[in-house]
């Protein structure tokens, strides 16, 4: 019966994972959440300053920087906002020493 356990234990497990799972959620290349909000604000530049080629301008250039942010780290959008949630951590190096300065004359004052 112990042998059985063992190899069992000893077994070793397969499990396949498709690529589709680890890969990013992609629209033209950009991330999803990054492609929409690129393309939002090019329609809210186009609604406010009622100029196609601003839109358009905009959102090629928000579209362009979604691209390479997907490219680089298709990560990177949880990193940066999740940076502004979190508290940041102290930093020895940037320490800066407090100076205290001790004075012997001073009395407190009496109790009446």
């Amino acid at each position: 019966m112990a042998s059985l356990n063992t190899a069992r234990l000893e077994a070793r497990r397969v499990h396949r994972v498709h690529r589709a799972i680890s890969r990013p959620l992609t629209i033209l290349g950009a991330e999803r959440k990054l492609f929409f909000f690129a393309m939002c604000l090019g329609a809210g530049t186009f609604n406010l300053l009622n100029s196609l080629l601003g839109g358009i301008l905009i959102f090629a250039l928000l579209y362009a920087l979604a691209r390479w942010a997907t490219q680089s780290d298709p990560q990177i959008l949880r990193f940066l906002l999740t940076a502004a949630r979190v508290r940041p951590r102290y930093d020895p190096m940037k320490f800066t020493p407090v100076e205290v300065r001790r004075e012997s004359h001073a009395q407190a004052e009496p109790n009446l």
